[in-house]
């Protein structure tokens, strides 16, 4: 196990026990018997064995050189390759509201933390990109040795960002994704979502796995502010004075309207969609998630 960081909490991965997050689309590679392979029909050429490591499918163990060195040893062929993971967290001035002493952005970080660890465990390359109306910061997905703690450190070091833009930030990587594997958007989502929406659709329509961890803090959501104040957006700087017993359920009823548009469009477009909210503890969230998608 890496070093500990401030975004790695043992808790969380104590929790998560043997869970592996795996694609549910279909991904170019398998390894480990993880991920599906688009090469049906294909023959696949033998390369070379390798020793065994705990995750490996029992059926890739070969018996044969079992009996005869008392090793266990797997059957690698040319087609296996890892998934190419790419964690993608808003830092936009948004993500730095919270109201019970952890921000979305810091909620966010452990998120992708907890998840580069997942992914690097069941040796899938994992990369970070931190975005906000532009991509701001770039680690390239890898399974090296030592990469995982780059990437946590670079969680660290996030940079302070500007005004939310979510769409471009896609449309830029969609652009130079190599191959297909998993995007994973950890967000507010604090933007139009008809443009968000058909952003994701395109990693879709080339055949890329998406996650959408939609991050709100728990007073966006529930407002239960008692006395009139003023109101300030983090990145415009616009103040409203409100009376929350006045606008309380106008405001409900907007967020509910917010959440239930990206809810079914994500899902009507093959998009797992995750509400999350600040205030509950985040493993209990990631563990919850996981153990339905890995049922699915």
């Amino acid at each position: 196990m890496p070093a500990r960081t401030r975004y790695l909490d043992p808790a969380v991965l104590a929790r998560l026990g043997s869970l592996d997050l795996k694609a549910k689309a279909i991904v170019e590679g398998v390894l480990s018997g993880l991920h599906r392979s688009p090469y049906r029909g294909f023959s696949v050429e033998f390369a070379e064995y390798r020793p065994y490591l705990p995750g490996d499918a029992l059926t890739t163990i070969d018996w044969k050189v079992f009996a005869r060195s008392d090793r266990h040893y797997v059957k690698k062929f040319e087609e296996d390759t890892n998934l190419d993971c790419h964690l993608l967290l808003d830092v936009s001035r948004s993500m730095r509201y919270g109201s019970r002493g952890v921000t979305k952005r810091e909620y966010g970080a452990y998120l992708a933390a907890s998840l580069a660890y997942l992914m690097h465990r069941q040796r899938d390359a994992v990369g970070l990109i931190a975005f906000d109306d532009r991509i701001v910061q770039r680690i390239p997905p890898s399974a090296r040795t030592g990469h995982l703690r780059r990437l946590l450190l670079a969680l660290e070091t996030l940079p302070e960002g500007a005004r939310t833009d979510v769409a471009k930030p896609l449309g830029d990587l969609v652009k130079v994704l190599a191959k297909r594997g998993l995007v994973v958007v950890i967000s507010d989502l604090l933007d139009d979502p008809r443009r968000v929406i058909d952003g994701l659709r395109l990693f879709r329509q080339r055949g890329t796995d998406v996650i959408v961890f939609h991050v709100l803090d728990h007073e966006e959501l529930a407002f239960t502010f008692a006395d009139a104040a003023r109101f300030r957006d983090e990145e415009s700087a616009t103040e409203v004075y409100a009376d929350p017993a006045t606008v309380r359920d106008q405001y409900l009823q907007t967020v509910g309207s917010f959440v239930d548009t990206y809810r079914r469009e994500l899902g009507g477009a093959g998009i797992d969609y995750q509400l999350l909210d600040t205030s509950l503890p985040l493993d209990h969230a990631l563990h919850a998630y996981l153990t339905a998608r890995g049922s699915a």
